[in-house]
Formats: structure tokens, sequence, C-alpha cells
């Protein structure tokens, strides 16, 4: 078995979820360089492709923004599972709740797929936002969505859910991807 392959030798789908400036990112990307195969699928770039009406995030989750994340969630559950079965080490990130991922995994029957919730203090979340260069708009613009989802997206209803929590505010993004790989999972 080589890293990143399960069992059956196909990839691992890793699920990164967490408010706007957790790193699910950074992570994702810094996660897959340790596999020989890896691919991420941000849903923000996914949505990205959207020429014309593209629907942006809103706390109050208007009926267009939440068909564009469902259509791009999607998207990318049936893209991880092609890559996965070929053996890639897949990242999917976005702001996620546990029953999103349910919504997804139909997908994924028999796949080894690893949820986690990136959480990070409010402070660190909002300076990683303010400090972020890999957007391409003014991200400014997420403050309030990050004071609003923060005590929406509490670790605890991850856990129960059967999601992994790291929480990454002291950590380097090194050490944020060696906590993940450490994690068990079940076989």
């Amino acid at each position: 078995m080589t890293e990143g392959t399960g069992q059956s030798g196909r990839g691992v789908i890793w699920v990164l979820s967490g408010s706007p400036g957790a790193g699910k990112s950074s992570v994702s990307r810094s996660l897959l360089a340790r596999f020989p195969f890896g691919l991420h699928l941000p849903i923000d770039d996914l949505r990205e492709l959207v020429v014309s009406g593209l629907a942006h995030p809103a706390l109050d989750h208007p009926p267009e923004a939440a068909r564009q994340f469902a259509l791009a969630r999607t998207a990318a559950a049936q893209t991880a599972r092609l890559y996965a079965q070929e053996g890639f080490a897949v990242a999917i990130d976005d702001v996620l709740w546990p029953a999103d991922l349910t919504f997804m995994a139909r997908h994924w029957a028999g796949l080894d797929v690893r949820p986690v919730r990136l959480f990070t203090t409010l402070e660190v979340a909002h300076e990683r936002n303010r400090t972020r260069t890999n957007k391409t708009y003014d991200t400014s613009v997420l403050v309030p969505l990050i004071d609003g989802l923060y005590p929406q997206m509490p670790p605890e209803i991850y856990r129960e859910a059967g999601w992994a929590v790291v929480d990454s505010s002291t950590l380097t993004l090194e050490a944020t991807v060696d906590a993940l790989l450490r994690l068990d999972w079940p076989a």
C-alpha cells in the first residue's frame, strides 16, 4: 500500500471544512504535496468558473447561491470519486456542515473519506483572512461572513457527526498537515 492510498489501493478523499481564514486551501495544498498523486478541489474555485450569473455566498443563503453551491459540491464529489478510484489523494475544501458531507458522500461508496473540521480562534481566522494572498478580491468582504459563521460552526457538532477536529490556531502549516496525517481513521 502506498502512502495516500487506502486498503483497496484507491486514493483517500480528504474533506476540509472551516470558516474563511481557517487555512483550508493552504492545508489542502500542503497535505496533497505529501502524496505521490494529489488533486485539490476548492469549491470556491469551481464556483468561480461560472462566467455569468455567479451568486456570492451570504449569511441568509439566497436560493441561487445555495443552488450554485450544491452544483459545485456535486461536481467536486464526482470528480473526487474519479480521481480517488485511480489512486489520487483528493482534498475538497469548503465551508461545510456535517449534513453537506452526507449530501456529497452518496458519490463515495466504498472509498476512504476523511472529514476534518479545521478550527481556529476567531482572532486567528481574521488575521489569516487579512494577510491572505490567494484571493483575487478584497478579503475584507469576508469579515462579516467570518463573524457570522464562527458561532454557527462549533467543533462539537462536527465531532458528534464523526469528523476529526484539528485546532490549528497555534500550529504552523506543516504542523497542521502532520496533525492530519497522524489522525486515526476507521479501516
